[in-house]
């Protein structure tokens, strides 16, 4: 009986400090749960206090044209509208205010969406327009008459770079180089890719200031042409003249041979004889008499080399004519 009993108080024991045990571990989760429910969470929307703040309201409205602007325009006739950029985005000059550029006129063609600064405007009452701004200080625009043949059948158009020629009295005279033209039937954008440029009646050109009095000076005198280049090409030409004459004589070995010619020697010695020409400055050997020239009698002669030495020439003709014997 007794056994019973202490069995049954063990096992109650048992159970009391299992419940025990139970009751503690479930208030420490709860002091647990009560400690980080007391504990403030930081809100994802709330700011260090060493971040920068920038209010919603710290922004600025900058008049930006709708569309591309053309040089010349008028700020009158731009269509605006405003758009908000943080304040410390903005430019310090750029334009805020339309009032400001009241009765101005765009210098320079600008772009759309973007703001504007002072500086693309002025208050030139003639204004500018797509030549104007392409002409720099220094440098002149002129047009002149030109008709397919001149103009290279439309080639030489907007942005091309010509050379100028003048044909007159059988002769063809290059009077300008590298000639930009400016402008084509008033049409400046340049000849791109077009199957069959259309040919314009007037060019406009960039010249400097004596390539417009000599173009201006030649219209008169005979047929203006134009000679087509490559903007990569800066060379010069080597003959700026041309005449009918020297056409008609070309080939005609004695005339040339007349211009070029200016003197001539003709030595012998042990090893036999050589005659020299001179010609642009050089002696060269030459098997014939230059016509123009004659060949005094050996037998009254003095002699030019003694002994047979050809050393012995530079005595009487200088080192040139010792290196052209040699």
């Amino acid at each position: 009986m007794v056994t019973r009993i202490q069995g049954l108080s063990s096992r109650s024991f048992g159970i009391k400090r299992g419940v025990s045990a139970g009751l503690l571990i479930g208030a420490g989760v709860v002091s647990l749960v009560w400690l980080f429910a007391a504990k403030p969470v930081k809100s994802a929307n709330k700011l260090e206090a060493n971040e920068p703040i920038v209010a919603a309201f710290d922004m600025v409205e900058v008049p930006v044209p709708i569309g591309p602007v053309a040089a010349g325009t008028k700020a009158k006739d731009i269509a605006f509208r405003r758009i908000s950029y943080p304040r410390h985005q903005v430019p310090l000059d750029a334009i805020t205010d339309v009032k400001t550029i009241a009765g101005l006129t765009a210098t320079t063609a600008l772009p759309a969406h973007l703001p504007l600064f002072a500086g693309n405007f002025n208050r030139r009452a003639s204004g500018v327009n797509s030549v104007v701004e392409r002409i720099p200080p220094g440098m002149r625009a002129m047009t002149i008459k030109v008709d397919a043949t001149s103009a290279v059948e439309g080639w030489a158009g907007s942005g091309s770079v010509v050379d100028v020629l003048l044909i007159a009295h059988e002769r063809t005279s290059v009077i300008a180089e590298q000639v930009k033209i400016l402008s084509a039937e008033r049409i400046v954008e340049p000849v791109e890719g077009a199957a069959s440029p259309q040919v314009p009646s007037t060019v406009t050109l960039l010249v400097n200031q004596e390539q417009c009095l000599a173009i201006n000076t030649a219209i008169p005198l005979g047929k203006i042409a134009f000679a087509l280049r490559s903007p990569d090409d800066q060379e010069n030409w080597d003959t700026p003249q041309y005449s009918a004459e020297r056409f008609k004589n070309k080939g005609s070995r004695s005339d040339n041979e007349k211009q070029a010619v200016s003197g001539y020697i003709s030595v012998s010695g042990k090893n036999g004889g050589k005659s020299f020409a001179l010609s642009a400055g050089k002696w060269i050997e030459t098997s014939i008499v230059p016509e123009g020239f004659r060949v005094m009698d050996e037998a009254k002669a003095q002699p030019i080399i003694k002994n047979g030495d050809l050393d012995d020439a530079t005595a009487k003709y200088g080192a040139d004519s010792r290196r052209a014997v040699q």
